[in-house]
């Protein structure tokens, strides 16, 4: 029998303890060395999203190709595979179809095939998207306190600099009259590529100090 160790942490999780990749890591291995595992192997997403599908994990992919019949995939603990209940049911098919079996070291049902296991582990994938929706949530009423604030919200928008606070923003005057320019030409008819040659025949850089592109004319007129 072969161990197939799975790991993953977000971006996020990777400053939370208990989370750890070598937490995880750890567990796993012990688990398989106490089930006899002839081989083990560790496969590892850093950096990934709960919710992203099988597709955009590279490393969960190699992990389920390398299963064959009587194999183990182990994880520490079910949210490992997803936080979203249709690519963990997804991934268990996968695991079955191959012969294998996913356990989690948390327990959370994997080591049932009765009903009690099935409602636990079908429990376990729910909290697990409803944790990830809560978190979306979150983040949402926190990123819409701090615009109400005029607080920096990710990338310095173009208009703007960064106050002495490091937090709020405050208007750029260059910038400000190059969109009242770019407004002014684009309600006068004028096409964006037309906008951006003039910008660039007067020697009027961007933020940079380059040339000006037509992505960013028309990202600054939205």
């Amino acid at each position: 029998m072969k161990a197939i160790i799975y790991t993953r942490v977000s971006t996020e999780e990777q400053s939370q303890s208990g989370l750890g990749l070598e937490a995880q890591e750890a567990a796993c291995r012990k688990l398989a060395g106490t089930l006899g595992a002839a081989e083990t192997l560790l496969f590892t997403d850093a950096g990934i999203s709960g919710s992203k599908g099988i597709e955009d994990r590279p490393a969960l992919t190699e992990a389920l190709a390398a299963l064959r019949k009587g194999d183990v995939l182990i994880v520490a603990k079910r949210d490992r595979i997803a936080r979203d209940m249709l690519v963990t049911l997804t991934v268990e098919k996968v695991v079955t179809k191959r012969g294998a079996r996913l356990l989690s070291v948390a327990g959370e049902g994997s080591d049932s095939d009765g009903v009690t296991g099935l409602i636990l582990r079908t429990m376990s994938d729910l909290f697990a998207q409803v944790e990830r929706e809560t978190i979306r949530t979150r983040t949402r009423s926190a990123l819409q306190v701090k615009k109400s604030k005029a607080e920096r919200v990710g990338a310095i928008p173009y208009g703007y600099a960064l106050a002495e606070d490091g937090k709020h923003l405050i208007e750029n005057e260059r910038e400000q009259r190059i969109i009242a320019l770019v407004q002014s030409l684009r309600k006068d008819g004028m096409s964006l590529r037309a906008i951006v040659a003039r910008l660039n025949a007067e020697s009027v850089t961007t933020r940079t100090g380059n040339v000006w592109q037509l992505t960013q004319v028309a990202r600054m007129l939205k």
